[in-house]
């Protein structure tokens, strides 16, 4: 794959496909390695990317590039689908745990009204 280097991002990308947060990652990856440094970090900025470095089992990471292989993509881009979709669940989780606390904590208590109906009693009663 031959890519035309430019610092210049904007026309870089109008020359070249969309790159949207699950569009064609694979080919990012490919032009972020190609590409001088500024341009790939502004790239990585403009998707909202940070680069980490994580060390993985070796056999998880040769699994982890035979299953990417089997559908098509990276396993980079597959990586970083498998995480959302984890924090996303994971999140979820913790939000319904917290609401049923919440709810339990709510059915133990009084209905709550009494301030309310403390301050409307006098009024309804010089109305």
């Amino acid at each position: 794959m031959n890519h035309k280097h430019t610092t210049d991002l904007p026309s870089y990308l109008a020359d070249h496909e969309s790159f949207g947060p699950d569009e064609s990652l694979e080919q990012l990856e490919a032009v972020t390695a190609c590409a001088e440094s500024g341009v790939s970090e502004a790239v990585d900025q403009a998707l909202g990317l940070k680069p980490i470095s994580i060390r993985l089992d070796t056999k998880l990471l040769e699994q982890l590039k035979e299953i990417a292989k089997f559908h098509g993509i990276g396993y980079q881009p597959m990586v970083r689908d498998l995480l959302k979709r984890f924090a996303r669940s994971e999140i979820k989780a913790i939000l319904d745990l917290r609401l049923r606390e919440l709810s339990k904590a709510d059915e133990g208590e009084k209905d709550g009204t009494e301030p309310v109906t403390e301050f409307l009693t006098p009024m309804r009663k010089t109305a």
